[in-house]
């Protein structure tokens, strides 16, 4: 919804919070998730304007609000109800107003060294329980810095000054995010910064109704917290196609010619460009897939990427649609081509009319407004667009798996035998059990993953470590290599022993390994297990959505018998066999047993 992405209108948002629902919730396409609220404040609005935020990625949440400002004692003391209710993730909203041991002046450094660790450690006491008793996923604000400073400059200096206190506490905060995972922080500080400190809370506020921040902040706060949500659940774009003329330069390459165009350090605005082109650059180290959809000339538009102030070079980009077709023909090329949904497209384009033509025509892509060069990267940056919760080496490497692709796409063209294709494509699986080394990128695929899903079931890191563990799961990873490159962890199993019975919970695939014969590697390993453990029969089940009926005949093709089937699911049977014939014949295996 156009209205919840960036920038939005905060006093909208708040006014017609609940004509914005009603129409969320015409969609039918959501995963639901248990989200526990434990509170320092106030936070009723709070709760209303993360709803929102989370129906538009898709995410319908049930809530649970602890007592008002009791967040220590609904984890530390929790009466049952919490337990109950079975958080998939719980959200502390916390402020610098739930801070209660601020250095004095005359405090000696050990005294205000121990309110540091003594503050630090009320909270660490709270995570540790969570993660005890609820093996969720835990997001904790940071703090904002304080409305006042007595020591004027030096409050950032002196180890008594609130500033200095404030910031060594929310360093300490940063080092348990990074050494605990599935612990996330929101990073008010940075937040209240930007919006402005002044802004970001109002003492009135505070006094009449114990709000921790002024109102109007508080759809800011709640697209902050949706956006690392929508992420844990693999909800992040995947890709960004771009326009060339305005956007990443200044000025039409085919009127004026590369030597032209507004980009560089001489003149204002080709700083901007510049600077955007800078940050595009880093957000593709992320995984995140380029690509340019432009009415051009390929040539021209070949030697404006190639300017001497150009940061992004052709080899940057997987699709080139330079061409004078339509862009939503190119955007709709480009989602084949990739071997993704639309909705996971973002189209970046200066022209409002092109813009509404994609909104109109291919509505799932996201179409952030750009306006001005100088608010390009602003507008891209706080869209929440690539939110960051893992970033794991498949991540960094994503680009060079899709260029890979490239090639084998030409290599095809050369044989009229699909299955010799394949061969000569030198394919080498490394196939194993989960381990500790790969359970991000596995929990990744898990949630990133919507077409070749049977049961689009999310897990978090923890959950999956817990199944690793377990002694009634058989746990299965495939990592494929061939002659253009590695893929990475592109295939995942994870399925439950019932007696004399496997049954598949989840089995997801990367889709730029489709149609390479991994599923077979993987379903081969599948009953290698499972007449080790003297099982006689495997069930996959699938569970509709609105992006896998790619896959709803799938257990079909692996002998699979459908003995169940109504308008939402369907069960399949499969009789084991020692005398189980391997369905893979053109990968080579490589056995990984950590």
């Amino acid at each position: 919804m156009k209205q919840l992405e960036y920038p939005f209108d905060s006093s909208y948002i708040l006014k017609k919070k609940k004509a914005i629902k009603r129409e969320l919730l015409k969609n039918e396409d959501f995963i639901e998730k248990r989200i526990a609220l434990l509170s320092g404040s106030t936070i009723g609005d709070i709760k209303n304007i993360i709803e929102l935020f989370l129906l538009n990625h898709g995410i319908k949440p049930i809530f649970y609000e602890g007592s008002y400002s009791r967040f220590y004692e609904d984890v530390m003391y929790d009466d049952g109800v919490l337990k109950e209710f079975n958080p998939d993730i719980i959200y502390i909203v916390t402020s610098n107003r739930n801070i209660n041991l601020y250095p004095d002046i005359n405090d000696t450094d050990s005294q205000i060294n121990q309110k540091l660790e003594d503050t630090f450690g009320k909270f660490e006491a709270v995570w540790q329980k969570v993660s005890q008793d609820f093996n969720c996923t835990i997001i904790q604000n940071n703090f904002e810095l304080p409305f006042f400073r007595v020591l004027g400059n030096k409050d950032a200096v002196l180890l008594s000054g609130r500033v200095n206190f404030i910031t060594r506490l929310n360093m300490k905060f940063s080092e348990y995010a990074r050494n605990n995972r599935d612990f996330y922080i929101n990073d008010i500080n940075y937040l209240s910064c930007w919006y402005g400190l002044e802004r970001w809370s109002d003492p009135s506020y505070w006094y009449l109704y114990k709000y921790a921040l002024n109102i109007d902040a508080i759809p800011l706060l709640c697209h902050s917290v949706a956006n690392i949500i929508k992420s844990v659940y693999g909800k992040n774009k995947k890709s960004i196609v771009v326009d060339l003329d305005n956007t990443l330069w200044g000025g039409v390459i085919g009127d004026i010619g590369e030597g032209e165009i507004d980009l560089g350090n001489e003149t204002p605005t080709g700083m901007a460009f510049m600077e955007f082109q800078n940050y595009i650059k880093q957000v593709s180290q992320l995984g995140i897939l380029l690509n340019v959809a432009s009415k051009n000339e390929y040539d021209n538009a070949i030697k404006g990427l190639n300017h001497n102030f150009s940061l992004l070079k052709p080899e940057d980009f997987i699709c080139l649609k330079i061409n004078w077709n339509d862009k939503n023909i190119s955007i709709a090329e480009i989602a084949r081509d990739l071997n993704i949904l639309p909705n996971s497209l973002v189209f970046i384009d200066d022209n409002p009319a092109e813009r509404e033509i994609i909104t109109q025509s291919i509505p799932e892509v996201s179409v952030p407004e750009m306006t001005s060069p100088e608010k390009y990267l602003d507008v891209l940056d706080k869209s929440g667009f690539f939110e960051v919760t893992n970033l794991s080496e498949d991540d960094r490497m994503r680009n060079n798996f899709y260029k890979g692709n490239t090639n084998r796409d030409k290599l095809k063209y050369n044989f009229t035998n699909y299955e010799e294709y394949l061969k000569s494509l030198e394919m080498v699986c490394e196939v194993g059990r989960f381990s500790p080394s790969n359970i991000e990128r596995i929990t990744q695929l898990f949630n990133k993953t919507n077409q070749f899903n049977l049961t689009t079931r999310r897990y978090t890191n923890l959950e999956i470590v817990d199944i690793m563990n377990g002694i009634n799961y058989v746990c299965i990873y495939a990592r494929l290599k061939d002659k253009f490159g590695d893929n990475g962890i592109a295939s995942c199993l994870i399925a439950k022993i019932d007696g004399d019975t496997i049954e598949i919970e989840s089995w997801v695939m990367s889709c730029r390994v489709f149609k390479r014969n991994l599923e077979y590697v993987v379903f081969d390993r599948l009953v290698e297990e499972a007449n080790k453990l003297n099982i006689s029969r495997i069930l996959g089940f699938y569970f509709k959505s609105a992006k896998n009926s790619m896959v709803k005949d799938f257990y079909g093709t692996l002998g699979f018998e459908e003995c169940y089937k109504d308008e939402e699911k369907s069960v399949w049977n499969f009789g084991v066999s020692p005398n189980y014939s391997s369905k893979n014949n053109v990968i080579k295996i490589s056995n990984n047993e950590e």
